[in-house]
């Protein structure tokens, strides 16, 4: 069993703290010894075994030897550069679409800074921030599925 510090409810601020929703994190149980001793190792053992599964049943494939001389028609970048690719891939001028790429770092950095005067960690008691972050999430996805199509249907992704 792990060392638990019970919550001392005498006292007055984290009294102030739950009557305001908030001091979950002001008690419970400390990260040493029980996280770094036992979570982590599990959640370590457990990721190094998925990825050892994945690369016995999915083993990565070599393809055909490059050739420098023969550009393929359909150039992709990797999965996780879908989204900026299809930025640059759909804006007509290409200088507005590398703003637009160098807006998507500048973007993430600015995440913290929404709503930080708010203390609540519960996303429902964030609305914009909350807001921000599925819509990004949402715009995401569209480029992603949409950088996979042809350049004719790739805002619609085919649908209208």
């Amino acid at each position: 069993m792990g060392t638990q510090k019970k919550p001392d409810l005498s006292d007055p601020t984290l009294r102030a703290k739950l009557a305001k929703g908030m001091g979950h994190n002001y008690y419970g149980e400390p990260a040493w010894p029980n996280d770094l001793l036992y979570i982590f190792p599990v959640v370590i053992m457990g990721s190094f075994a998925c990825i050892v599964a994945l690369s016995v049943l999915d083993p990565a494939m070599t393809g055909e030897p490059a050739n420098p001389f023969a550009t393929p028609l359909e150039i992709l970048p990797e999965w996780y550069l879908y989204p900026v690719f299809q930025i640059l891939r759909t804006v007509p001028n290409k200088l507005i679409g590398v703003f637009l790429m160098a807006a998507v770092p500048l973007g993430l950095i600015l995440v913290p800074f929404i709503e930080n005067v708010n203390k609540f960690q519960n996303p429902f008691r964030r609305p914009v921030a909350t807001a921000v972050f599925l819509f990004g999430t949402l715009v995401t996805i569209w480029l992603g599925i949409g950088a996979t199509f042809p350049i004719d249907k790739s805002l619609t992704l085919g649908l209208f």
